[in-house]
């Protein structure tokens, strides 16, 4: 949902077109006029450098370096990585980490460098200081990862927080990867990106930002090593990122650039060497493991704004079920509400939602609930009454109610940086889960204001607790669907404790995988909007989310079946399968786009059903690890620069590569292998690499790959767990992971891991235990035979 369907759907949701946008128009004066009287004026600024060394303290894990203008703490901790904060930032507190600060590694030593700097050695990384405050990330061996140059500072004269500049250097080969969800990606080409989590107002495409999650967090990728850098602070700002160039021989390369402004909040970062899997465990370890969600949240889901009844429900139900056609869970959105008020039901046209929910759990489909974040203003409502007691709502400077426009008309909003608020939403799931909803997916939570103009967002004047401490919407913005995001998640665990709670959320930042997940948002309709979808979920991958998907054919508009047909294949194999349109936007069930369309779109389906052991397993990877499901296709070899390049395929955990079909017409598309042997997992043909191959990619599918000797878990014809194992190269082995769950609950299943390799003239699979080989438990069926 976005600002401009308020304007172009108000018959349709009976809102009051000249009173909405009356309301409109008052709340962006408020907001103005709020931050005019709100925010301290910033007059003459006075521009500060660290200066030169002064002395340093050695502490557990690294030493405090002082300057003449500043201080730089650096602490490496147990897991590796590498903290440092100036003028005295520690790691805490911050939205970003799981819990306490890692402890120090005790074999990490400060110690005199050359030319007056200094040094902090660690087992996997080697952090070198200058006199002057530039800060190096080397390897062991003494290559340079990362130079960030001295930071600075422009302080107002007469007192108040500085904003800052870092400028830093990157190897001449390095790409850039992450900061967030980017539309324009996996790869971030040169240009100035923006750290504030925004609802465009619109259909979005590669060409917007930014969009709803915005995080300080990247991955730079060079033949060297792996790098991710998280700078922790939760204000506004901008990165500009230009790539390096090689100088072909001459000597002279240019090194990668990388500068980022914020307009406050303490310049502290966060390092990580290593392998992107490296890397991104030691994320996963700082800022929590990935929620783990319940077995159906991996099937298909269906979404429409706009089924207006219990009838429709039914009749759509119906209409998978008559055809044959696999379907987990279907969502609400905002007009199953009274009034669009959250945490009410339309009784008129969802008179017994209950017996709605329980009749499509007996057919294994969960109901999925909207969850807005804004509150209706209005007394006699029960949210806002009880909001009211509680004091609960965001209020600004003078301590008024800060009030905007959302979907119910005048709102406010609950200030979740507040422990005691969180407690009392999480506690409002009890009439969501009364009513039979299984899992929530929270929308407008940037949070976004409808206004006339400006930006759709509260007034930067606004004031929130940030747990305590104080502070206003300039610090708080970025997390504020963050801290929804654990308001809702810790209060289920609370209401349903044996159920892993399912959520995922439109924004967010650096650590919401803690919670749940995240989809694309209102995608505009086209082929650019697939492109950006599958860029989306690598990205956002990428900064430790792994659970996300796009809305299968675009928000806004009426995709042509080929298109429909292809968007509909890609998210077949994405984390998050959901259909989902606007209201204007016209049906998304596969029957509506004709027989052909429909038949293949069952195809996809199935083949979803089938490998839902296989999404199991990677779901609980990730809670592991870290990895995510979709991974770049340079996962395993970052060195490879033509793999590192290559955005248009990825790996589905480390046994398939998915190539989609993301072009108008095409028939067949060229595939970049990564190193060894690839079998077509249709025809079973076989193909060597690292190799860019071309291959059939008619309507009825979209190339899917899997790699030789991989084994992983199926849904076999009964409905058991199968292994599908791939015959190993003549000579080599292979192997796979399967992770067994019941669908749901809070037991932690034994990895089970599988080896394949040749005897004689047969593959035989084989469980490894403590105890030696063993036969598998499961039924084993062995393809890729004839091309070995």
């Amino acid at each position: 949902m976005d600002g401009r369907d308020l304007v172009r759907s108000v018959k349709a949701v009976g809102l009051g077109g000249a009173t909405q946008g009356l309301r409109a128009v008052r709340a962006a004066w408020r907001r103005r006029r709020a931050d005019a009287t709100g925010l301290p004026q910033r007059g003459a600024e006075r521009a500060r450098v660290p200066g030169p060394v002064r002395g340093v303290e050695p502490e557990p894990g690294g030493g405090v370096v002082r300057f003449a203008r500043s201080e730089l703490r650096i602490t490496v901790a147990a897991s590796g990585a590498v903290f440092w904060g100036w003028d005295g930032a520690g790691p805490e507190p911050s939205y970003a980490l799981a819990g306490r600060c890692p402890e120090p590694d005790p074999r990490a030593v400060l110690e005199p460098d050359k030319d007056g700097g200094w040094r902090v050695v660690a087992e996997r990384v080697t952090v070198v200081v200058s006199r002057h405050g530039a800060v190096e990330v080397r390897t062991p061996g003494g290559v340079i990862l990362r130079r960030d140059l001295p930071p600075r500072w422009w302080e107002p004269v007469d007192g108040g927080g500085a904003r800052w500049l870092q400028r830093s250097e990157v190897a001449a080969d390095a790409r850039f990867f992450g900061l967030g969800g980017r539309a324009a990606g996996p790869r971030l080409r040169d240009g100035t990106y923006r750290l504030w989590n925004t609802d465009p107002g619109q259909a979005f495409g590669p060409g917007d930002d930014p969009l709803y999650i915005t995080m300080p967090v990247q991955m730079v990728v060079a033949d060297a090593a792996t790098h991710l850098v998280f700078h922790d602070t939760s204000w506004d700002g901008t990165v500009t990122l230009r790539e390096g160039e090689e100088g072909a021989g001459s000597g002279h390369d240019r090194a990668g650039t990388c500068e980022l402004r914020m307009d406050g909040g303490p310049l502290r970062c966060w390092v990580m060497v290593g392998t992107p899997a490296r890397v991104l465990h030691a994320w996963a370890s700082l800022t929590g493991a990935p929620a783990l969600p319940p077995a159906w949240a991996l099937g298909h889901h269906h979404a429409r704004w706009g089924f207006g009844s219990e009838q429709e429900v039914r009749r759509i139900v119906e209409g998978y079920q008559e055809r044959g056609l696999p379907l987990d869970a279907v969502h609400l959105d905002i007009d199953h509400y009274d009034a669009h008020q959250v945490f009410t039901v339309d009784r008129e046209h969802f008179p017994k939602l209950p017996e709605l929910a329980e009749e499509l759990r007996r057919d294994g489909i969960r109901l999925v609930s909207i969850v807005d974040a804004a509150v209706k203003a209005g007394p006699g409502d029960a949210v806002y009454d009880s909001g009211l007691a509680e004091d609960a709502f965001v209020r600004d400077a003078s301590g008024r109610l800060v009030k905007g426009v959302v979907w119910p008309g005048e709102s406010v909003y609950p200030d979740f940086t507040h422990a005691r608020v969180r407690r009392w939403w999480g506690g409002l799931y009890q009439e969501r889960l009364a009513q039979g909803f299984a899992g929530f997916w929270h929308d407008m939570n940037e949070p976004t204001s409808f206004t006339a103009f400006g930006e759709s967002t509260l007034p930067r004047s606004a004031r929130h607790s940030l747990e305590g401490l104080g502070g206003d919407h300039r610090e708080a913005h970025n997390v504020y669907a963050l801290a929804m995001a654990r308001a809702g998640y810790e209060g289920l665990r609370e209401l349903a404790p044996q159920e892993r709670p399912f959520l995922f959320s439109r924004s967010g930042w650096a650590g919401m995988q803690r919670y749940g997940g995240t989809w694309s948002g209102d995608v505009a309709t086209g082929w650019p909007g697939l492109r950006a979808s599958l860029s989306l979920v690598m990205g956002l991958g990428l900064c430790g989310v792994p659970y996300s998907g796009p809305e299968v054919g675009g928000f806004d508009g009426s995709p042509s079946p080929e298109l429909y047909l292809r968007w509909f294949q890609l998210g077949a194999y994405l984390p998050l399968f959901r259909t989902h349109a606007s209201l204007r936007a016209g049906r998304r069930e596969p029957w509506e786009f004709g027989a052909d369309v429909l038949e293949h779109a069952r195809v996809a389906l199935v083949e979803r059903r089938r490998l839902l052991p296989y999404f199991v397993t990677l779901a609980h990877l990730a809670r592991r690890t870290g990895a995510p499901y979709v991974r770049p296709v340079w996962w395993g070899a970052p060195e490879d620069r033509a793999l590192r390049d290559c955005e248009d395929a990825f790996l589905l955990g480390d046994c398939l590569l998915v190539a989609p079909v993301l072009d108008h017409g095409a028939a067949r598309r060229a595939v970049q292998l990564p190193r060894g042997r690839w079998y077509d997992t249709v025809t079973e043909e076989a193909y060597e690499g690292p190799a860019q191959v071309l291959i059939d990619a008619p309507l009825s599918r979209i190339p899917v790959l899997a790699r030789a000797g991989a084994v992983l878990p199926v849904r076999g014809a009964d409905g058991g767990l199968e292994l599908e194992a791939w015959a190993p190269a003549r000579g080599r082995s292979g192997g796979g992971l399967v992770v067994p769950d019941a669908g749901d609950g809070w037991d932690e299943p034994e990895i089970e891991r599988y080896v394949t390799r040749w005897e004689g003239r047969r593959v035989v699979v084989r469980r490894e235990g403590d105890s030696g080989l063993s036969e598998p438990a499961y039924p084993v069926r062995v393809r890729g035979l004839g091309a070995s």
